[in-house]
């Protein structure tokens, strides 16, 4: 609790204990009044203050206004012991909806904190802090253990591991090397870093997070504007009804009926509606709804731009991919080494030797297949042919590696690959070794993550590549995606999300995932744009609605389930709230329900409300 619920806290325990004493107290009349209004004050008073500034500013109706003039005339009715009563319990619930907002609120500033406060540079052997803002992009800042990431770079010296569940709602830590890159916001934990910065802190990775956080709210769904539409003409509408029920009875009775007007019996009644309608639990419980969600999206490393995206995204039925990158590596890896004469790890070991010259992303990732340190003294007369491969010899003995042209060059027949993939083909001496299969590899999680979108109601999964049909359809196959377009140019893939979008009910929302600058124009044209945000670029992350701080695409899964149990809550609460409250009204009206009721259906409405709404903060792990 902070300072100011603490205060409320000691206000409301004070205004019990005195109606506590007062109620077995043998008092009546100016006395009874005069002690009465010592709690009713104790309890009330910056309700009084905010209501009479209501009126003043020419802003009358609002839940002030309406506890003012409900407690007020239940204490000219003598009903002194109801009145103050009423105030207690809509403050109780005051405090309570207070402590609730703070509990979403935690979950977001938790992730504010991943704002650096300085970065350290190396100045004649010693570390000066200096703000983030003012190193420029090559500098080398140092990071010690237990200090943020201040920008995104490169690590140049130094290996450690880094806690990213601030970022990423992971809690297991990554291991850190010299070479790798590195963003913004992860803690250091063991070793110390040299970095070379990458980017400036205005477009670092934790520059762009805080950014999104900060314009979130400014977004609001379609369930919040029309409550807050509502709740300004609802207001006005129950205060000329309570009006119109101690007016109109009275007269009735007295000039039409010839009966007594009975004034205080519909003044009561006026005032038990007064209460009643306070609407409380929608204008809280529904914006609390989805700042939980939000809260509780970013603690599981979904960033949300605002709650109208959160509505959409509970309403999506087709989600489509971008390939590389999102439901693939997008790194060559080595997939299978099928050898003729010779050992796989031989093969191996002499294709990564005859490649370590190269630079190109085949040879790279021989070099990471073979896994050892190579020793490039045991290569000569390297010769790379363009087009066909590279020749060389390695420890004296002759090696080719390329593809089936090289080996029709050298005058060596190729085995044929049948498998989806890029085929390298190895001779060694003249003699066919066997072949290597690179590919891009799916992630681990994707042919779990599109069979969990079939059972959170996706209707259909699409992939958009721009590799040739084959290995589009074996992924495509092996992932278990729906349907699939390849060989597409960036303009192609928007054309098809356009397809897809006209062919669909207007109900029904389409989600476009992806992660590489040439998604920026398809996550624009979709209902709404998820970007894979750890690898993504910065102008994916821009164009985005939503995104997912590392490149999992089971965090697709979690922001849909997220989305949906927001929405779920949000309803649960608006016709919870609105059917109660109209049943308590008819029964106010007709004289059943009285002030007591009046509590329950504002105070412990709006309490189990926001009980209800606060459960948006809790994400179950998949």
């Amino acid at each position: 609790m902070n300072k100011k619920q603490k205060k409320m806290l000691t206000r409301i325990i004070i205004a019990f204990v005195l109606i506590a004493v007062l109620s077995v107290l043998p008092v009546d009349g100016y006395l009874e009044f005069a002690l009465y209004m010592i709690p009713y004050l104790v309890i009330g008073y910056d309700i009084l203050i905010k209501a009479f500034k209501g009126i003043r500013n020419k802003q009358v109706f609002d839940e002030n206004f309406l506890m003012a003039v409900a407690t007020i005339g239940a204490i000219l009715l003598k009903d002194y012991k109801e009145g103050t009563a009423v105030m207690l319990f809509y403050q109780i619930g005051e405090l309570f909806q207070s402590y609730a907002v703070g509990k979403s609120r935690r979950n977001i500033t938790e992730l504010m904190d991943i704002r650096p406060d300085y970065a350290n540079i190396e100045n004649d052997g010693k570390l000066e802090k200096v703000d983030p803002d003012e190193v420029e992009i090559g500098s080398i800042i140092v990071v010690q253990p237990g200090e943020k990431v201040p920008l995104d770079g490169v690590i140049v010296e130094g290996t450690t591991t880094l806690n990213t569940s601030a970022l990423t709602g992971e809690s297991l830590p990554r291991s850190a090397k010299p070479g790798d890159e590195i963003i913004s916001g992860c803690i250091n934990m063991t070793g110390v870093l040299k970095i070379r910065t990458t980017k400036e802190f205005d477009e670092s990775t934790v520059s762009k997070i805080l950014e999104l956080i900060e314009e979130s709210s400014s977004r609001k769904s379609r369930s919040e504007n029309f409550i807050s539409k509502f709740a300004r003409y609802y207001t006005p509408a129950v205060c000329y009804g309570a009006l119109a029920l101690a007016v109109l009875p009275p007269i009735v009775n007295l000039v039409i009926l010839h009966n007594p007007a009975m004034w205080s019996q519909w003044i009561y009644r006026a005032l038990t509606f007064l209460v009643i309608s306070c609407p409380c639990a929608l204008v809280i419980s529904i914006p609390l709804s989805f700042f939980a969600g939000i809260g509780g999206a970013s603690n599981a490393g979904v960033l949300v731009k605002g709650s109208n995206y959160l509505e959409t995204l509970s309403e999506t039925k087709y989600v489509v991919f971008d390939k590389t990158g999102t439901l693939t590596k997008g790194v060559f890896e080595v997939a299978g080494v099928h050898h003729n004469t010779m050992e796989q790890s031989k093969i191996l070991e002499y294709a990564a030797l005859t490649e370590s010259f190269s630079s190109h992303p085949i040879s790279r990732s021989l070099k990471t297949a073979y896994g050892k340190e190579i020793n490039q003294n045991r290569v000569t007369d390297v010769e790379e042919i363009s087009g066909n491969g590279v020749t060389a010899k390695v420890d004296g003995t002759p090696v080719a590696v390329g593809n089936v042209k090289l080996m029709k060059r050298i005058g060596v027949e190729a085995v044929e690959c049948h498998q989806v993939g890029t085929v390298i083909h190895v001779a060694i001496d003249g003699a066919y070794a066997g072949h290597i299969l690179i590919s891009d590899v799916p992630k681990p999680t994707s042919k779990d993550a599109i069979a969990n979108l079939k059972k959170n109601g996706i209707k259909e999964t699409v992939m958009l590549t721009g590799d040739i049909d084959r290995v589009a359809q074996q992924v495509a196959g092996e992932l278990g995606v729906d349907r699939v377009y390849s060989e597409l140019l960036p303009a192609d893939k928007v054309s098809k999300v356009e397809e897809l979008l006209a062919k669909k009910s207007e109900k029904e929302k389409l989600a476009f995932v992806g992660d590489g600058i040439n998604d920026a124009p398809v996550l624009s044209r979709a209902d709404i744009g998820i970007a894979m945000g750890a690898m993504g670029s910065d102008a994916a992350i821009e164009a985005a609605d939503v995104v997912l701080m590392d490149d999992d695409p089971m965090k697709i899964v979690k922001a849909i389930r997220i989305a949906k149990k927001c929405m779920r809550i949000v309803y649960e609460n608006i016709y919870f709230a609105i059917g109660i409250k109209v049943i308590c009204l008819i029964l106010g009206a007709v004289g059943i329900a009285n002030m007591w009721v009046a509590i329950f259906a504002d105070v412990g409405v709006m309490v189990l409300a926001v009980l209800n709404a606060i459960r948006t903060l809790f994400v179950k792990r998949l």
